[in-house]
């Protein structure tokens, strides 16, 4: 089930139409966020953290979700703050406050475990990909093009304390992921590389300061809180003097 409307409050465009490298025929994926009625948190149940549907390709977290997997720099989740601003489709007042203070959820540790993380999950992806026909091929290629991406976006989130999400440069990388694609160990001197240069000194905090996340939250939590209804108790009948 989507969520009631009007409790979406930032979604946009991502994935390879963000990054730069979308071609005729590519899917068009959205990720977004939206806040649970207050009152469903008061009872014995919990309300869906996500709400993930396809045709269109749609990923929705729960606010205080979303918030979660950005204290821990989720590529994916994260890059919803960083978007160009033609790619929202939905900014609303609170969602421009979380993009406001998107800098209190970096921290140089979780970008290294995360991006790093995340770009050997392709490496290894792409060193058991079968190449031999071509959809293989092509999925080795989106596999190294993707490592390269994160590798390049968490090194410059690391140095410059800002995820640059649509890349200046996306043929390049598009070319680089090709060559690895065809020769997997030629990703290994960069995986090495990005791992000194997340190891030094950078422009990020040791920790995330979850005190922003929290507050914005406590004004989402208000703001979309629905008192309940309660009837008037029945009246209660007098009693009747006993007969003297």
């Amino acid at each position: 089930m989507p969520p009631a409307p009007g409790t979406v409050l930032l979604s946009g465009i991502v994935g390879s139409t963000a990054y730069g490298f979308a071609h005729a025929g590519s899917d068009i994926d959205r990720l977004g966020l939206f806040a649970a009625p207050t009152e469903d948190f008061h009872g014995l149940g919990r309300p869906a953290e996500s709400r993930v549907t396809t045709e269109p390709d749609t990923t929705l977290h729960e606010a205080a979700k979303w918030c979660r997997l950005a204290l821990t720099c989720n590529p994916t989740a994260s890059e919803l703050v960083w978007l160009p601003a033609d790619l929202y489709e939905v900014r609303t007042p609170l969602g421009e406050e979380l993009i406001a203070i998107r800098g209190s959820f970096l921290s140089a540790a979780a970008v290294r475990n995360s991006y790093l993380g995340y770009a050997d999950q392709q490496f290894r992806k792409l060193l058991g990909r079968d190449t031999a026909d071509r959809v293989g091929r092509l999925r080795a290629a989106k596999h190294a093009r993707h490592l390269v991406r994160l590798i390049e976006q968490g090194v410059r989130l690391h140095e410059t304390g800002e995820n640059l999400v649509r890349l200046p440069d996306p043929e390049r990388i598009r070319a680089l992921g090709d060559r690895i694609a065809e020769h997997p160990a030629t990703a290994e001197p960069l995986l090495s590389a990005a791992a000194e240069r997340l190891a030094r000194p950078g422009a990020l905090p040791p920790a995330p300061d979850p005190r922003p996340a929290e507050a914005w939250l406590h004004r989402v939590r208000a703001a979309h809180y629905t008192p309940p209804v309660h009837s008037a108790p029945p009246a209660r009948t007098p009693p009747v003097p006993a007969a003297r």
